[in-house]
């Protein structure tokens, strides 16, 4: 501005100006002149208007099939074993076949192995380039979009939600902190845009988590971060949803739902491997709607309040958790012991700060208000804690979880190595409990003889325990007086 008091400067700015040749744009008066005016955009041609750029204008339902129709019959909890996320990939299949123009599947090549498997039964891997006799169900029209990018998987994702579409990222758990960034934009843009009354909702953004800490066969500590969630957690609760299906008719009954949302940010984290199954379909329907409940068939205190809540979040955990509760049913069988499987993450927080929460006299009959809480979870530990450090009985809850421990190692291992496993947990009980810790030395004896026990045959045979692998749900206890025979068993 300073300059503007030199005559040879203003010359300059001039010339510029009318370089831009401004007698034919205006008229004499200074307005634009009618002809062009009449050039610009109108209606849906206008930048601001194309539907496009509001996909929730052009977002049409998805035809979904029955997920009922691929349930895993379980004729009693722990009859049976299947693989969670390859009964899922059946389903996404049929949604992909059902939807052939407005839903797509992305993975940083990881669609197989994670057992989606099955969605190449109806269509392909996409790619524009040349295209190899080698290469496995792979061309240009196909709708799984994998590419060893979490960025760009998630960039297509995004993209294609926002312009009226539908669809699902798989991804290794401890991979998809790649995107970190990208969610965080994201979850922004959901929080601003939903209270703007003419942007219409989109599809929700959709994760399933697979390839999870606790196995880690034959990858190692590269592998181990089960911390997105955490990272979910700082978005605003309107948005945020994560899950924990024990097994696959849960992850179901959870994939129905979160392809149905809208303006959300849904967190699926469900493990790949063959694992023991818990509810029947309906069971699974009513645990998954609730968030999370007591499983009464794993309990013993329906007479009267527990001794001790064993709280479970993830499936290696249930499982962990119901091993526990066998041991403890078995040799202190005037324990009254209540299971909680928490299924949504969410309701733990109280009701004032997520619309999932429960109240805090609901929270307050299921976890109680004085009696010692154990609680074991997929992730970090203080995750829970900081979701329930607003509750009356936050003072006795114990959370056992991922603390950076690990390697390429069997299962069993991987959970010993974290204090997670069935006899880590006992302990915490033993621990817990009015009145045991006098009666309890030859159990911790034990215990910490069977987890010597457990290191030195990993390290002879490369496996776990027979008894740990073989491991099965009993429905009626039994009471035997050794104790090492029981643990045994």
């Amino acid at each position: 501005m300073g300059d503007m008091d030199k005559p040879a400067h203003i010359k300059i700015l001039e010339r510029w100006l009318k370089s831009y040749l401004p007698q034919e744009l205006f008229d004499q008066n200074g307005r634009l002149r009618p002809e062009l005016a009449e050039l610009a955009p109108k209606g849906a041609h206008r930048m601001s208007a194309n539907p496009h750029a509001n996909g929730g204008l052009l977002l049409r339902d998805l035809k979904m099939p029955d997920f009922h129709n691929y349930a895993v019959k379980v004729p009693k909890p722990g009859a049976v074993v299947a693989e969670a996320t390859r009964i899922q990939g059946q389903f996404i299949r049929d949604v992909l076949k059902f939807n052939p123009d407005n839903f797509r599947v992305f993975s940083p090549d990881e669609t197989s192995s994670n057992r989606w498997n099955a969605v190449f039964e109806v269509t392909d891997r996409c790619s524009t380039a040349e295209i190899f006799p080698t290469d496995e169900n792979v061309s240009p029209d196909g709708r799984v979009m994998e590419m060893l990018s979490e960025h760009q998987c998630e960039g297509w994702l995004e993209g294609y939600l926002l312009t009226g579409r539908h669809g699902f990222f798989s991804c290794y758990e401890a991979f998809i902190h790649i995107v970190d960034s990208m969610f965080n934009q994201h979850a922004k843009w959901l929080k601003v845009t939903r209270h703007i009354p003419w942007r219409r909702p989109i599809a929700s953004l959709n994760y399933l988590l697979s390839s999870l800490v606790w196995r880690q066969d034959h990858n190692g500590f590269s592998h181990q971060d089960p911390g997105f969630m955490d990272h979910v957690m700082n978005k605003k609760a309107e948005l945020i949803r994560v899950y924990l299906p024990p097994d696959a008719n849960c992850l179901l009954s959870v994939t129905d739902h979160c392809l149905r949302s809208r303006n959300y940010i849904n967190v699926i984290v469900s493990g790949k491997q063959p694992e023991l199954q818990w509810l029947d379909m309906d069971s699974a329907i009513k645990h998954c709607t609730a968030g999370l409940g007591i499983w009464a068939w794993a309990s013993n205190d329906i007479d009267g309040k527990p001794d001790v809540v064993m709280a479970c979040a993830g499936d290696v955990p249930t499982l962990e958790t119901l091993a526990a509760v066998q041991i403890l049913r078995e040799q202190f069988p005037e324990i009254k012991v209540r299971v909680i499987n928490v299924v949504d993450l969410m309701t733990l927080q109280p009701q004032s700060e997520h619309p999932h929460g429960l109240s805090d006299k609901d929270f307050d009959a299921l976890f109680t208000n004085d009696k010692p809480i154990i609680f074991a979870f997929h992730g970090y530990p203080w995750l829970i804690h900081r979701l329930t450090y607003r509750r009356t009985n936050h003072r006795n809850l114990h959370v056992r979880g991922y603390k950076e421990e690990g390697t390429t190692t069997t299962p069993f291992d991987m959970v010993v190595l974290n204090d997670l496993d069935r006899f880590h947990l006992v302990n915490d009980v033993l621990d817990r409990v009015p009145g045991l810790c006098a009666r309890a030395a030859y159990a911790k004896q034990f215990i910490r003889d069977k987890l010597m026990d457990h290191k030195t045959y990993i390290d002879q045979h490369g496996e776990d325990l027979p008894e740990v692998r073989n491991w099965k749900w009993q429905t009626k206890p039994v009471n035997r007086p050794g104790m090492k025979s029981s643990l045994h068993h």
